[in-house]
């Protein structure tokens, strides 16, 4: 997937202003934050188990290399076989070499990130190979030929009637005049039309959540039953997954899946937690009989060790962007890249370059909501700081934002000076204000009055209420 996140602020604007996406972006707060909400209070020992997910991805990234050979030589030993890419175009080229090997024709495919990541459907058809989307959310925006908007609900952008647009011009062989008003109507059409796909597969791909060192087997969560179905009727199962998703222990996946479906779907687990152990064995009836596991490095390993080494414990749950004000406001393609939201603000510059992604650590209030849901406690806030830190430093942020921090820095170096301008400031604008207490335009504000009023200044500055707390806390003194 090629970036575009230069095209954030475009794109933001844009966002804002169409009426059926700000309707489907209403859907998130009953839809992932009430039940979210009303599933981790029934789990007393929930912030305990964040600790420990956070301890156990630590202790896998400080030894990453350890395990992801222990994991090999587990797959091997189940009769898997392990390929190891460090670019996209590396995985894209093993997984269209093992199709041609099995002179496949149709690609069946679960919801993967890292898929999206890489491109691999668009390298797949130039390669002459069919891959169909099993996912609901994936096989509409395959259809409509559109990047996922969310990490697990990738149509969290689109309305009914949308949908129903889409299903009525792929689906040319059904009657015209069906209904396809309901969500029945439409998941009943999208079932019955993947059915021929998932019995004609030659190769089924899916992601991974997890790779369990201690067992070789790799780890998908879903709610649609699409990802057995992709893995177990064709010939051949292919895995690919980023590095990171590695973790020592089949209890230390347990302890880190109790958190997943809480803190994405509001479930307490979800409908379909999948262990895959390599293929088929002689008293199996089903499952494949090759099983390929592709492991993508793809910028991974020149994060650890950096500051912003902490997003690589992201277990994907899009609990971030489901709180995210920013999100909730412009969706996810705005962001220009797969990974989206706060989590897309800390990781993207390190994985595609802070110069293409250098909007997004800027489109946040640090509001801080996406490090208190996150179960993985990544300080998002400190990594997007970090990389606002980086912009300035490398010259990339616009003139007028370097003039006005500089500016700003000259003053805050000089706090008598300080003082007395803010004060001045303070009484100015209040004294201007006072009539209707709030300005429809002020200079330099427009990109905040323009959609807001801005509050006039009332009593006394901040440093000055500090100063008389502290010295009635000393009494005085």
């Amino acid at each position: 997937m090629q970036p575009t996140s230069l095209a954030f602020k475009d794109r933001a604007r844009d966002a804002v202003t169409d009426a059926q996406l700000q309707r489907a972006l209403l859907n998130m707060k009953p839809g992932f934050q009430q039940r979210r909400a009303a599933t981790v209070a029934k789990l007393p020992e929930f912030e305990a188990l964040r600790d420990q997910a956070r301890d156990i991805k630590n202790h896998t990234l400080a030894n990453l290399d350890t395990y992801l050979s222990r994991f090999e030589e587990r797959v091997v030993a189940n009769g898997g076989e392990v390929h190891w890419a460090r670019t996209g175009r590396e995985a894209c080229e093993a997984i269209a070499e093992i199709c041609r090997r099995a002179g496949a024709r149709t690609v069946t495919k679960g919801k993967s990130m890292v898929a999206e990541e890489i491109g691999l459907n668009d390298h797949l058809e130039a390669e002459g190979f069919t891959p169909i989307e099993t996912d609901l959310g994936e096989y509409i925006i395959q259809l409509r030929h559109e990047a996922p908007s969310h990490i697990i609900a990738p149509a969290l952008h689109l309305v009914k009637q949308q949908i129903a647009d889409t299903f009525r011009e792929a689906h040319t062989d059904l009657e015209a005049d069906r209904p396809l008003s309901e969500p029945r109507q439409l998941t009943d059409e999208a079932r019955a039309m993947l059915r021929r796909s998932f019995l004609s597969a030659d190769v089924g791909i899916t992601g991974a959540n997890f790779l369990v060192a201690e067992t070789g087997q790799t780890v998908i969560v879903t709610n649609e039953g699409n990802g057995d179905l992709t893995q177990c009727l064709p010939r051949i199962h292919i895995v690919i997954s980023s590095i990171e998703k590695a973790v020592p222990t089949l209890e230390d996946c347990s302890a880190i899946l109790r958190l997943l479906a809480r803190s994405a779907t509001g479930q307490e687990f979800s409908a379909y937690t999948t262990f895959s152990t390599g293929p088929k064995r002689a008293e199996d009836l089903d499952g494949p009989d090759e099983f390929h596991v592709v492991l993508l490095d793809n910028g991974r390993s020149a994060v650890l060790g950096t500051e912003a080494e902490d997003t690589l414990r992201c277990i994907r749950c899009g609990a971030c962007m489901n709180h995210c004000p920013v999100y909730g406001s412009v969706g996810g393609h705005a962001y220009g890249w797969v990974v989206p939201g706060p989590i897309g603000a800390a990781l993207d510059p390190a994985l595609i370059g802070l110069d293409q992604a250098r909007h997004l650590p800027n489109a946040s209030t640090f509001c801080g909501r996406c490090e208190t849901v996150c179960p993985m406690k990544i300080p998002l806030t400190k990594i997007m700081r970090h990389w606002r830190v980086k912009e300035f430093e490398s010259g990339l942020a616009p003139a007028s934002v370097r003039r006005g921090l500089s500016l700003w820095a000259w003053a805050a170096k000089r706090p008598r000076l300080y003082r007395f301008g803010t004060r001045l400031a303070m009484r100015m604008l209040g004294l201007l204000g006072r009539r209707r207490g709030r300005f429809g335009w002020l200079p330099l504000s427009g990109g905040w009055t323009r959609f807001r009023d801005m509050p006039a200044p009332q009593g006394r500055t901040f440093q000055d209420q500090w100063a008389a707390a502290s010295r009635q806390d000393t009494g005085g003194r």
